[in-house]
C-alpha cells in the first residue's frame, strides 16, 4: 500500500483538499468557556471563536492531541493497509503536537517519519502538500519527509495582528512586547523565525501594516512560489492583499492562484480577530518543474 500522510488541523487544509490528496488530519482542540471542541467542528468555527475572544468573560485556550489520539490515527492507517507513515506538523516551539506525534511514533506498529515544519498554518500546509506531491511521484517515505522539512525551512510566514494581547495570554510572545505594542498603539508585523513568533517591524496603522506585508511578500518571492493569505474575521483586508499579490507575483506564481484561507480556531485563539498573514513558500524542484 502507498505510504500514509498525516498532519494536524492547524495546517489549514480544507477537508476537500485533505481528502483529494489522501491526507489524514488529526484535530487539535479549542476550549471555550471550559468546554473542549475539536477544531473544524461547528462549535469551534472561526466566527464563534472570534465572538468568544471578544467576550472577556469567556476563557479561551487550546489543547494538543495526546499521544494516544495520534497513535489511534496511525494504527487505523495500518489497519487500512499502510506500512509506513509520514506525519507533518506545526512548529514544536508553538505546540506540543509534534511531541505527541513522536511519542506515538515510538509505539506505532509501522515506521513513522515525524516532521516538525517549524511553521504554522499554510506554512505547514504547503509542506504537507509537497510531501503528497513527492509520494505521488514515487518518493520513499523518508524522501517525502525530507521534502516537507525542507519546504517548511524555506517558507516565509509574516503576519499582522490588531493586538498582541492574545499572543501574550497564550505565552507566544513576552509580556513586555505586548505591553509596548498596546501602550504605543503600534500595529506589529510579526515573523516566524526558527519556529518561534518574533517581532519584525512596527507600524502605526493597519493600512501601513498591510502595505508592508505586500512588499515583504514580494521581496520573499525570488523564484517560483506558492502564496497564501490567511485571516481571522478580516476577509476584506485579506482579499485586497490576495488581489495585490496575484498581480505583482504573476510570474512567480506561474498560473497558480494566491490561496485565501480563514484560519481555524486553534491558531485564531492565539492571534485574535483582525489578523492577516501571508505565507510565501518556494516551490521544491520536483514540484516546480
Amino acid at each position: 500500500m502507498p505510504v500514509a500522510l498525516v498532519t494536524d488541523s492547524t495546517a489549514s487544509l480544507s477537508q476537500r483538499t485533505a481528502e483529494q490528496r489522501g491526507v489524514r488530519v488529526v484535530p487539535l482542540q479549542v476550549v471555550i468557556g471550559g468546554t473542549a471542541h475539536e477544531e473544524g467542528s461547528e462549535a469551534a468555527s472561526p466566527r464563534r471563536l472570534a465572538a468568544a475572544l471578544r467576550d472577556r468573560r469567556r476563557a479561551v485556550s487550546t489543547s494538543r492531541p495526546g499521544p494516544e489520539v495520534v497513535l489511534a490515527v496511525y494504527e487505523q492507517l495500518v489497519r487500512e493497509g499502510h506500512d509506513e507513515i509520514v506525519s507533518v506538523h506545526i512548529s514544536g516551539e508553538l505546540s506540543g503536537t509534534v511531541e505527541s506525534a513522536r511519542l506515538a511514533a515510538r509505539r506505532a506498529s509501522v515506521p513513522v517519519h515525524v516532521v516538525d515544519t517549524r511553521q504554522v498554518g499554510m506554512g505547514t500546509g504547503f509542506a504537507v502538500l509537497s510531501a503528497a506531491d513527492a509520494l505521488a511521484a514515487g518518493a520513499s517515505a523518508e524522501q517525502a519527509a525530507e521534502v516537507a522539512r525542507a519546504r517548511g525551512e524555506a517558507t516565509t510566514s509574516l503576519f499582522y495582528v490588531d493586538t498582541l494581547e492574545h499572543l501574550r495570554r497564550g505565552g507566544r510572545v513576552g509580556a513586555a512586547a505586548a505591553l509596548v505594542g498596546s501602550a504605543l498603539a503600534v500595529k506589529p508585523i510579526l515573523r516566524l523565525t526558527d519556529g518561534r513568533v518574533g517581532a519584525f517591524e512596527k507600524v502605526r496603522t493597519a493600512g501601513k501594516a498591510l502595505q508592508r506585508l505586500e512588499v515583504l511578500a514580494v521581496e520573499a518571492a525570488t523564484g517560483p512560489v506558492d502564496v497564501a493569505v490567511a485571516h481571522l474575521e478580516s476577509e476584506e483586508r485579506a482579499t485586497a492583499l490576495v488581489e495585490a499579490l496575484g498581480g505583482r507575483l504573476a510570474d512567480q506564481l506561474e498560473g497558480r492562484e494566491v490561496a485565501l484561507v480563514e484560519i481555524g480556531a486553534v491558531l485564531g485563539a492565539h492571534v485574535g480577530p483582525g489578523m492577516v498573514a501571508v505565507v510565501v513558500a518556494p516551490r521544491p524542484p520536483q514540484a516546480g518543474a
